[in-house]
């Protein structure tokens, strides 16, 4: 791994020494205990680091360059994988994967916001930022699963929807809107992963789902915390005092009792750590929950989103 954040930086100077005794060691010279030493020592200090992050730090682990993203998921949990593009209208969307795959053997339905690890590839990707004809070739893609009888996954990973001109000519708002009020009727088992970022509408056009569950080092708020700074103290500067205020970590959603359904734990040192063993992990938690799932009706698994989404509301007198 090669792009340590700031609070990972001591962490850092360790793995480069390991490194370089590694490098020095040969059938002459052995370094191994004073490697093993080092080892133990790094282990301890990441447990140290990890067990004691701030909510910005979490959001920094959300937003990792090496983060897997829904492609890596296709990659190590999927097989058959088969995508669409377009949405019938306008073009296609690269910001919005959508197509199908066998998921243990069993045809479904996956769907995910994609970013880019280079620059090249982030403006391809346009940084995770689905345009209007994202959501839309996403609701084409869930229709028909539907009309086929097939689970849908989907995995959120934007800072929003792109809030461009162009988006908003082309009915941005519109478009998410569609997406919520045709994925609460949705016939068939449809199970949200919040696996980075999960940011605003842009996120929920695609998270209304029977159940919703957040990687552990993932975020979910209304807005980015540079976003909210912006708009209460005039300084995108403040986004870790945002990101305080604003409680988006999985613990955080967890606690509210209705908004996600479980908390998927990734390896030490988070998921841009170890795709393989995230993957596996991840790959757990779906297939209980879609086992579960699959005992529903249609009408029940629509009611069931339903009441989810009513019992977020409190109202008071």
């Amino acid at each position: 791994m090669s792009n340590y954040l700031e609070f990972e930086k001591p962490l850092a100077e360790l793995e480069a020494k390991i490194g370089e005794l590694r490098d020095f060691s040969t059938d002459n010279v052995d370094f191994s205990s004073d490697i093993l030493k080092l080892e133990k020592k790094s282990d301890k200090l990441k447990k140290e680091i990890f067990s004691n992050l701030s909510r910005w730090q979490r959001t920094q682990l959300a937003r990792h360059a090496d983060r897997p993203y829904v492609l890596d998921y296709i990659d190590l949990i999927f097989t058959d994988w088969f995508e669409v593009h377009g949405d019938r209208n306008f073009r296609d969307d690269p910001a919005l994967v959508c197509g199908f795959a066998r998921f243990e053997g069993q045809p479904c339905c996956v769907i995910g916001h994609q970013k880019g690890r280079n620059t090249k590839e982030k403006v391809h990707r346009n940084f995770g930022m689905p345009n209007p004809e994202g959501y839309r070739k996403a609701l084409r893609v869930m229709q028909m699963a539907e009309q086929f009888g097939l689970p849908i996954f989907t995995f959120v990973d934007t800072p929003g929807a792109f809030p461009g001109i162009g988006a908003e000519e082309r009915g941005q708002a519109e478009a998410i809107a569609r997406n919520l009020r045709e994925m609460a009727s949705l016939k068939v088992p449809v199970i949200v992963t919040i696996a980075g970022e999960g940011g605003s509408g842009g996120a929920l056009a695609i998270a209304v789902g029977n159940r919703v569950l957040m990687m552990e080092y993932s975020v979910y708020a209304v807005i980015s915390p540079e976003g909210c700074a912006a708009i209460l103290w005039g300084d995108g500067a403040k986004g870790p005092q945002a990101a305080e205020a604003l409680k988006l970590t999985a613990r955080d959603v967890e606690s509210l009792g209705c908004v996600i359904d479980d908390v998927v734990p990734e390896p030490l040192g988070g998921a841009h750590a170890d795709h393989k063993t995230t993957a596996n992990t991840l790959k757990e938690y779906l297939k209980r929950h879609l086992d579960e799932l699959s005992l529903l009706s249609a009408d029940e698994l629509i009611e069931q989103r339903y009441q989810r989404f009513r019992n977020m509301t409190q109202v008071e007198e």
